[in-house]
């Protein structure tokens, strides 16, 4: 049977009413003078905000025929993973664009990731565009695979900054992750490595994703353009919770992919980076430093 729509767009809703709905605008304008026929489907995880009522308050002004909204409310917050996940069983398209809520689309963005998309898919698998940040500078979101010397970067050798572990090129590069904010790929491909490991809340899980991508022989790229502002962490809590949150995620990972040894290893270096953190913390009286890193310190352990 063929399919109604050219690409489905996927989004998670989570407390973020207006960012959603500036996010929807954005996509609409992206696409308004595009003969794509796409559906959006948000799943909404149990917001205590006023999202759902906000995004059905858009759906019902909305006035083009080439879009259809589809909104699922959750009854509990089931994290990013689960809820890309049920959102792709019910996409109708061959094509799926996983995009985040706080991500503003600029220009004809996502015609040209999907254009260009359709013109490799026989040698590209998953692509993702170019993250900006508000002020419109890069923001680093693709890289290699995070093997512990790529960890160890991370942790002390401030890797983003050197651009050894996230970067944001200026051309078309094949990369083993891009950033789970904005990633174009084709339902199938999905379904074959299985989706998101939902064992994952939040964060690292479209390494988890990619990784296992890569093992099935798909190739990943970056295409810097197709270009997206990403405003980042809109619902993750504040500053603690994504630390913790990457802990777990590197050490479920490892557990998962690596042998015990690496594992050890990795352990080890968390636990220095928390005691460095929570020493830091100490000296200058912060209190999140401190708080933040006694937790990451108690997260770091093998089993």
């Amino acid at each position: 049977m063929k399919k109604k729509f050219d690409l489905s767009i996927l989004i998670i809703s989570y407390n973020t009413e207006k960012i959603t709905i500036n996010c929807l605008k954005s996509i609409i304008n992206s696409l308004r003078n595009s003969s794509l026929k796409y559906e959006i489907v948000i799943v909404d995880n149990a917001s205590q905000d006023n999202s759902v009522f906000a995004i059905k308050k858009f759906k019902s002004k909305l006035k083009n025929n080439n879009v259809e909204i589809n909104l699922i409310e959750n009854k509990n917050n089931i994290g990013f993973g689960s809820a890309n996940n049920q959102a792709a069983k019910v996409a109708k398209s061959d094509y799926l664009l996983l995009l985040n809520s706080d991500i503003i689309v600029l220009n004809s963005a996502i015609e040209k990731l999907y254009n260009f998309y359709k013109q490799n898919e026989k040698t590209i698998h998953f692509l993702g565009g170019k993250l900006l940040n508000k002020d419109l500078t890069p923001q680093p979101s693709c890289g290699p695979m995070y093997t512990l010397p790529m960890v160890f970067a991370h942790l002390f050798l401030r890797g983003d900054y050197w651009g050894l572990t996230r970067s944001s090129p200026n051309k078309i590069k094949e990369v083993d992750w891009v950033s789970g904010a904005c990633i174009l790929t084709k339902k199938e491909y999905f379904e074959k490595v299985g989706g998101f490991d939902e064992k994952i809340f939040m964060y690292m899980e479209e390494i988890d994703l990619l990784h296992r991508a890569k093992k099935e022989g798909f190739r990943i790229f970056f295409y810097p353009e197709a270009q997206f502002i990403h405003l980042g962490g809109q619902s993750s809590g504040g500053r603690t919770f994504p630390i913790l949150q990457v802990y777990r995620g590197l050490i479920y990972f490892y557990k998962k992919h690596y042998s015990r040894l690496s594992l050890f290893i990795l352990v080890i270096m968390l636990k220095l980076k928390a005691l460095i953190g929570f020493l830091i913390g100490k000296i200058i009286n912060s209190q999140y430093l401190t708080q933040t890193y006694a937790q990451a310190w108690q997260l770091s352990k093998m089993d």
